[in-house]
C-alpha cells in the first residue's frame, strides 16, 4: 500500500515496516550503475589473479612431477610429439600460472595458457559433451580477460609501471 506524503511515498510492508520509496530507488540506482570504481576493479583483479593461478597449479603441478620422475607419456593434440606436448603444458600451467600469481609479465604470461585452454577445449575434448569443454572454456575467458584488462595496480607489473599507468 502506498500513501502519499509532504514530500515522501511510504511502502507500508505488512502494516509494520515502513520504507521510504525513495530509499528504494536510490538503492536500485545503485545496484544497476553501470560505473566502476577503480580500487574495486583492481583489488577484484588480485583476487582473480591468485584464485585462476592457485586453481591452474593444482592441474599443472602432477603434470610437472611426471616430468621430474621421468614419465613423458601425455597425449599429443597437435602431433608435435608427447614429450614437447607435456612440456609446452606445464610451461604454461606452471610457469605462466606463477608469473600470472605474482603479476609479473600478466599479460604475455596468458598468451600460453590461452592456446593451452582453446586446445584442451576445441581439440582435445571436441567430440565430448559440453560438460567436459565447460572448466577449459571458463579458463580461457578468464585468461582472456586478464589479457585485456592487464593484472591491475597490485601486481608486480603495476609497480614497474606506476607512473605510466595505475594511480
Amino acid at each position: 500500500m502506498l500513501r502519499v506524503g509532504e514530500h515522501f511515498l511510504y511502502e507500508i510492508v505488512q502494516g509494520m515496516i515502513i520504507v521510504p520509496v525513495e530509499k528504494i530507488v536510490i538503492s536500485m540506482r545503485r545496484i544497476f550503475n553501470t560505473s566502476t570504481n577503480n580500487n574495486s576493479l583492481h583489488f577484484w583483479l588480485l583476487i582473480l589473479r591468485i584464485a585462476v593461478a592457485c586453481l591452474m597449479l593444482t592441474h599443472g603441478w602432477p603434470k610437472m612431477e611426471k616430468i621430474l620422475a621421468g614419465n613423458m607419456q601425455f597425449a599429443d593434440p597437435l602431433g608435435i610429439g608427447t614429450t614437447p606436448s607435456l612440456v609446452l603444458v606445464v610451461f604454461a600451467e606452471v610457469i605462466c600460472s606463477i608469473l600470472i600469481l605474482i603479476g609479473l609479465a600478466t599479460r604475455l604470461a596468458t598468451i600460453p595458457l590461452i592456446i593451452n585452454m582453446a586446445i584442451v577445449a576445441f581439440v582435445v575434448h571436441a567430440q565430448d559433451p559440453f560438460g567436459k569443454k565447460e572448466l577449459p572454456l571458463l579458463f580461457l575467458l578468464i585468461y582472456i580477460t586478464l589479457l585485456v584488462l592487464g593484472p591491475g595496480k597490485y601486481s608486480v607489473d603495476g609497480m614497474i609501471g606506476r607512473g605510466s599507468r595505475y594511480k
